[in-house]
């Protein structure tokens, strides 16, 4: 993917102009999408959401950036299940071969 110009966005802008682009189920999920935009000079943030109907961390963008945010996060789900459908299904899977020496 190649590399954008890094767009402004205005100082100070507040929650209210962003954009849930994702919902985690925990924090730890949260962060992960989080890294994962900021990696690609996106600005982000986490907001916790509880009411009657959600429970989690919603992950917020600046609207200009939504499409961009879709595209990066669904990507990089792509890219998990393929992985976790490879590895979790093969019974004659070493797992030595995953070994930190290695």
């Amino acid at each position: 993917m190649a590399k954008r110009t890094k767009k402004k966005t205005k100082v100070g802008q507040k929650v209210q102009d962003f954009v849930a682009v994702a919902l985690a189920r925990d924090e730890t999920e949260a962060k992960e999408y989080e890294a994962l935009l900021a990696s690609d000079d996106i600005p982000v943030t986490i907001k916790r959401q509880i009411d009657s109907d959600t429970d989690g961390y919603a992950v917020m963008v600046p609207e200009e950036f939504v499409d961009e945010a879709y595209v990066i996060i669904e990507s990089q789900d792509a890219y998990d299940d393929f992985y976790d459908l490879g590895i979790e299904d093969d019974p004659d899977l070493d797992p030595d071969v995953f070994d930190d020496d290695f």
